[in-house]
């Protein structure tokens, strides 16, 4: 059994009569990538503040490689990289003069600094832009510089803070393989983000959050298993609605509505063409259900890029 780099037992935090997380138990073990979701106010953000010391737990146990944040947050964040929501770059310097300062910061050896550097430019596709203003890069080189930024120190911990908001579909994928290549060298990832795609597929383990409590953790395939195995066939709303939704549970149907449109999910295939059928109307999808749906069904909330 793989050793475990974050373990949280009984944890709670309160602000006043507020508890923004309750009574969570989980652990990230060492060499996977662990998925941490949850829509507005789960308790995400407050998670993260105890792991790096900011936020002061209330009750429970808390370790970060066996260091309590509580009293020993400097000598965590050493051994941490993390890519933040907020690039951060100084727009006055190249994209080496900045990796080079940041390096010293990181406590890489001066002699080490160059090469280092180099290495994770190369590695990022970024070494010809080396010696280019940080102001002269695209959304995603920057977004890529950042991941350089956070390799630096050669962290036993990478913490992906929504990695690919804004990005375009192309760099989105990039990034995906540098995550997949760094889990395959052994690091440990820890990341958020509001892409339930990204999540699927390269995450080992998941734990969902909701007002502040565990409402699931598994693997990907798990929790679809678990909570929302078969297909989903997305419509439009329309005025018929209603009609739908009654012919659905006489189907026995599962239906849930959000903004986006009305989710109908059955464990059989041929009884959502069935469905489709008779309501007289194409889905918008029809799909074998995924992370999203199990999201939808424990959270009752959409997951969008304010969560």
């Amino acid at each position: 059994m793989p050793n475990s780099v974050v373990k949280a037992a009984s944890l709670s935090k309160t602000f006043g009569k507020f508890e923004a997380v309750k009574n969570l138990s989980f652990e990230v073990r060492e060499g996977e990538c662990f998925g941490l979701l949850g829509p507005n106010g789960a308790g995400k953000s407050t998670l993260m503040g105890m792991l790096y010391g900011v936020n002061l737990r209330s009750g429970g146990s808390l370790g970060v490689f066996g260091l309590d944040p509580a009293t020993q947050s400097r000598a965590i964040k050493k051994r941490l990289g993390v890519v933040t929501q907020d690039n951060a770059l100084d727009d006055g310097l190249t994209v080496e003069e900045n990796m080079l300062i940041y390096a010293a910061f990181m406590g890489v050896p001066a002699q080490e600094r160059r090469k280092r550097v180099q290495e994770l430019l190369e590695f990022m596709m970024l070494s010809h832009k080396k010696d280019g203003p940080i102001r002269f890069l695209s959304g995603g080189m920057k977004r890529r510089l950042v991941f350089v930024r956070a390799l630096l120190g050669n962290p036993d911990l990478l913490i992906l803070d929504e990695p690919t908001t804004g990005l375009d579909p192309a760099v989105r994928h990039l990034l995906w393989g540098k995550v997949r290549e760094l889990r395959s060298r052994g690091k440990t990832i820890l990341l958020t983000t509001h892409y339930m795609h990204e999540a699927e597929i390269l995450c080992d383990r998941i734990l969902v959050m909701n007002k502040g409590e565990n409402v699931a953790e598994g693997s990907p395939a798990q929790l679809i298993e678990k909570f929302s195995p078969g297909f989903v066939a997305v419509f439009e709303k329309n005025t018929d609605s209603e009609k739908e939704k009654a012919l659905a549970e006489s189907m026995q149907l599962q239906v849930h509505e959000d903004s986006s449109g009305v989710y109908f999910r059955g464990n059989k295939f041929e009884t959502l063409l069935d469905f489709q059928k008779q309501v007289g109307r194409i889905a918008a999808q029809l799909r074998p259900a995924n992370l999203e749906d199990v999201f939808l069904k424990l959270t009752g909330q959409e997951l969008n890029s304010d969560a």
